[in-house]
């Protein structure tokens, strides 16, 4: 466990101005934060598969980055209202037009209680530093009955990757039982990048109704 003890436990303004710095900068390196992505990739058809039909919905997109998967949503079901929330004012520039966005933090999202049908967080919870008040977070702002989807890298595989100093990868259970004291309904799988590539235990799907 010293890769956790080694990790910031805190949000602090120095750290969360770090975090934002780092992602401004990075919004220029588009092979590492492309602005789009491949529909195909498992990442997307989980989500679509776990929400289903986003017509007249409200979604959520919770560390959106130049918005590569609100952008999919938002060819795929033009009738949704999607929002994208990113720390990076930076990355923001590249959201496509007619999602809306704003810059905030996870751990305090500006919207009311029960504003969003669908909510949803790729690879960003990690970013986070205070992961019970992120999730708690997204689960706040998520309508009775709506559904939320996180994907993420797997603690038992960390390591593999270089990262940051803040940076946090999770257990199946640890995110489970977060999730499971504001939803009704919680369940994780394996998951790959390519449909047709067997997963191989690095990224994980949580899947929750609240």
């Amino acid at each position: 466990m010293n890769w956790f003890r080694r990790q910031p436990r805190h949000l602090t303004p120095e750290l969360a101005r770090q975090i934002r710095d780092e992602f401004d900068r990075s919004s220029s390196d588009d092979e590492h934060f492309p602005a789009t992505i491949d529909p195909r990739i498992a990442h997307v058809q989980a989500i679509l598969k776990w929400f289903g039909d986003l017509e007249g919905k409200t979604v959520l997109d919770v560390g959106c980055g130049k918005g590569r998967f609100a952008r999919v949503l938002q060819e795929r079901y033009p009738g949704a209202q999607i929002h994208g929330l990113d720390i990076s004012p930076e990355m923001l520039k590249f959201v496509p037009a007619g999602i809306t966005t704003q810059a905030g933090l996870m751990t305090a999202l500006p919207y009311p209680a029960e504003r969003f049908d669908f909510v949803y967080a790729t690879e960003s919870l990690e970013h986070a530093v205070e992961i019970e008040l992120a999730v708690s977070e997204m689960c706040r702002v998520l309508k009775p009955g709506g559904k939320l989807v996180i994907i993420d890298k797997n603690a038992e595989h960390f390591g593999r990757l270089k990262t940051p100093e803040w940076e946090r990868w999770f257990k199946r259970g640890e995110l489970e039982k977060l999730l499971r004291r504001d939803c009704r309904e919680v369940e994780s799988q394996f998951i790959s990048y390519w449909e047709d590539v067997a997963p191989d235990g690095m990224f994980l799907a949580w899947l929750a109704r609240k």
